[in-house]
């Protein structure tokens, strides 16, 4: 027997069948239904059936128009009725609409939620009303007499919507008199006029117009997603120098931020002029700056401080990436950007007041942002192994067929920034996916690694130098060597092959951090695959020669005194050794730790210190009251995307659904209720339970549940006492929850 109702249809539905709905509309199932009618009425609603068409394609949602204007919405149709509008098999698509009960029904009898029409928009398929004066009249001859000029008028409502503004529907002239295309359309019946300045396009006119057909090809079948075919080695090696160049530059950025940290703007974010300034270090563009930051501080390479001035700072996980291999570090941004609930391409776009969004501010949180990146990959997977897209446009319109109600206006500006990011980060090259990449889609990190690493040149052990005292590293440097090298000269180009430059002040820099003139000719020496120039070498020698005599040291506190005895006395007793107190001239003793310490030290020591200024003058040290830290900046909760529901909710909400409807369905005689606050109705429910239990008979209870909702159940009693109703289902219902009760009648 067909079903009459979607409750009807979604209570004889399967559990199996139910599970699939709720898992692909979760929304249905929260909070769980108190029975099968609750389900169809929430599954009805505008909000849900909008949920449940996001990410449904176009022959799909096209085949939803023609149910619609089958009328399927207000009464039931035939499955070969909705197959002759639309032109094509439409089972796949009506299947599809059905697991999400936005179509029910069997093949004879199909129907729409009413819901589905406010969502399709009041004109499916772009289609006018049909004008019954029209049936049966030669169209195709009708527009074949039509003129340039209301060709033209017409084919702008052919496409959709088919209402269209204009002051020639002021008022209905005669064809002989008409002077005007729309005019002339109007007199020959094949517009229809709506009010004094609106007319629309009758629906028999736009299908004849279109070629006898609803829809469009285009509508109906996924265009296709050409491609160039690549050697997979190629594409991961092009990826690979991508990823080494972006590495490099988060590294600079590294540098350059521990050096000097940006400010974190007051609203939240990274300002146009720290932006512009980190890309002109970095020579790159601001969108390329962008993501390097973006990702330096999903990565946990850099964060807000928190101060009282904030600033952006490298956190201890800087040196622990530096120091990992470029493939393990390639892998850390990866995954970061894949997890990155955010989207970089808003930055520079104005907000809804018309001001700029910032880089690294919330204003460009997008918690759908990590689905949309890895739908995009995840078209590129389907594509042979080393083919690429021959163009992000292509993989745009495949996208935007496959779900045109995805992503809102940024579904299309998502893919393109995806596309981009990708190669810039090495996840993608050639418009292919990598292997690496491919392994960590598939959750095999171990996998990704081992492919980076084959795809990563391999580092090599030497340098060339030139007799221009520049360095060549004719690719990547082994890392001990890398950091030799970058102590004691500069960047000067970077690239695959990157260009050092010794001087004199990278000289002294390497001699400042501890290194010797005979350590750095024994570097050049032994690493140089060319001859060390005799230019370099008298280099070295000449700063090292100068290096050093005039010495500089640090001082907490000193002490002076005019009395060289007095002086003596102290450096004599215990507690100079405890305060590391030091001579460094006949009346002056150094300290490294502070003055405080100091003085309090000598003066328990029996000594009479006072401390003075920078001005000779007499300082008080005492504390001056209670100190606390500076309270951190609130942090905003990060929203994520809601995950899928395991199946042993799923089956707990649909025997919770069995039960309501069990509980709906039964003969109850008459019920007992508590009145508020337990009155005296309290001992005629105890009293129906106990005769329930002893007779072993159904009872039905109302109750409210722990989340305060009401419902229903049938249940047999097998003990009540402590408070709890115990059924012989193993359920256990707190009296004090029960509202009415009442025995299931034969």
């Amino acid at each position: 027997m067909a079903a009459t109702s979607l409750a009807d249809w979604l209570r004889s539905a399967s559990d199996d069948a139910l599970a699939a709905l709720l898992r692909t509309r979760r929304d249905l199932a929260t909070p769980p239904p108190a029975d099968t009618g609750v389900l169809a009425t929430r599954a009805g609603t505008p909000g849900s059936v909008t949920r449940a068409c996001e990410d449904l394609d176009t022959y799909t949602l096209s085949v939803l128009d023609a149910l619609l204007l089958a009328g399927g919405d207000t009464g039931p149709v035939t499955l070969a009725a909705v197959t002759e509008l639309a032109g094509t098999d439409v089972r796949a698509a009506v299947d599809r609409l059905r697991g999400r009960a936005v179509v029910w029904g069997e093949d004879d009898a199909l129907h729409v939620v009413p819901a589905a029409r406010e969502v399709s928009g009041p004109h499916p398929a772009g289609l006018g009303a049909a004008a019954p004066e029209l049936d049966g009249m030669d169209l195709d001859a009708m527009l074949a007499e039509l003129g340039d000029g209301e060709r033209a008028a017409l084919n702008t409502l052919v496409a959709g919507p088919p209402i269209g503004r204009t002051r020639d529907a002021a008022v209905p002239v005669p064809l002989e008199r008409a002077t005007t295309p729309v005019q002339r359309l109007l007199a020959r019946g094949l517009l229809v006029r709506r009010d004094d300045s609106t007319v629309e396009l009758p629906r028999q006119v736009a299908i004849a117009a279109r070629g006898g057909r609803v829809f469009g090809p285009n509508a109906l079948t996924e265009p296709l997603l050409e491609s160039h075919p690549h050697q997979v080695s190629t594409v991961d090696q092009a990826a690979a120098g991508e990823a080494m160049e972006f590495l490099r530059q988060l590294e600079s950025l590294l540098t350059a931020w521990s050096a000097q940290p940006p400010p974190v703007l007051k609203s939240g974010g990274l300002g146009v002029r720290e932006l512009r300034k980190l890309a002109k270090d970095l020579e790159v563009d601001d969108v390329r700056a962008t993501l390097l930051a973006e990702l330096a501080v999903a990565a946990g390479l850099v964060a807000d401080s928190q101060a009282s001035s904030p600033e952006w700072v490298p956190t201890t996980l800087t040196d622990s990436w530096l120091a990992s291999a470029s493939a393990q570090r390639w892998i850390t941004l990866a995954q970061a950007w894949l997890e990155l609930p955010r989207l970089p391409g808003l930055a520079g776009h104005r907000d809804a007041k018309d001001k700029p969004m910032a880089p690294l501010s919330e204003e460009l949180r997008r918690p759908l942002a990590p689905a949309g990146r890895r739908r995009v990959l995840d078209a590129l997977a389907e594509l042979p192994a080393g083919a690429g897209v021959k163009s992000a446009e292509e993989l745009v319109t495949v996208l935007a067929w496959r779900a045109p109600r995805r992503g809102g206006r940024l579904r299309d500006e998502t893919v393109r920034w995806s596309m981009a990011e990708a190669a810039a980060l090495g996840v993608v090259a050639l418009g292919a996916l990598t292997t690496a990449t491919g392994a960590l889609l598939a959750g095999d990190r171990s996998g990704a690694l081992a492919a980076m690493i084959d795809a990563l040149p391999k580092p090599i052990d030497h340098v060339l130098v030139q007799a221009d005292l520049t360095v060549v590293a004719p690719g990547p440097l082994e890392p001990e060597l890398a950091a030799e090298i970058i102590a004691v000269a500069d960047v000067e180009s970077a690239g695959h092959a990157t260009v050092y430059r010794v001087t004199e002040s990278s000289v002294r820099r390497a001699l400042d951090a501890g290194r010797t003139a005979g350590e750095l000719q024994e570097l050049f020496s032994t690493r140089s695959a060319t001859p060390v120039p005799q230019s370099l070498s008298y280099l070295i020698d000449d700063v090292a020669r100068r290096h050093g005599k005039l010495r500089g040291g640090a001082a907490g506190s000193f002490l002076r005194c005019d009395d060289e005895a007095l002086l003596a006395e102290v450096l004599a007793s215990p507690v100079a050794a405890e305060y590391e107190l030091r001579k460094i001239a006949p009346t002056v003793l150094v300290s490294p730790l502070s003055l405080a310490e100091v003085v309090d030290g000598l003066r328990a020591a029996g000594f009479a210190p006072a401390a003075e200024g920078p001005d000779g003058r007499v300082l008080d040290l005492r504390p001056s009251g209670r100190r606390i830290p500076a309270r951190p900046r609130n942090t905003r909760r990060v929203a994520t995307e809601p995950g899928g529901t395991n199946p042993d909710q799923l089956a707990a909400v649909i025997a919770h659904l069995r039960a309501g409807d069990k509980a709906a369905g039964k003969r109850r005689g008459a019920e007992v209720r508590l009145s508020r606050g337990g009155g005296p109705d309290t001992s005629a429910t105890l009293a129906l339970l106990a005769k329930a239990t002893r007779e072993q008979r159904e009872v039905w209870i109302g109750f409210v549940d722990s989340r305060g909702t009401a419902t229903q159940r049938v249940v047999t009693p097998v003990r009540v006492g402590g408070g709890v109703l115990e059924g012989s289902d193993s359920e256990r219902y707190p009296l004090h929850r029960i509202t009415s009760a009442a025995l299931v009648e034969d």
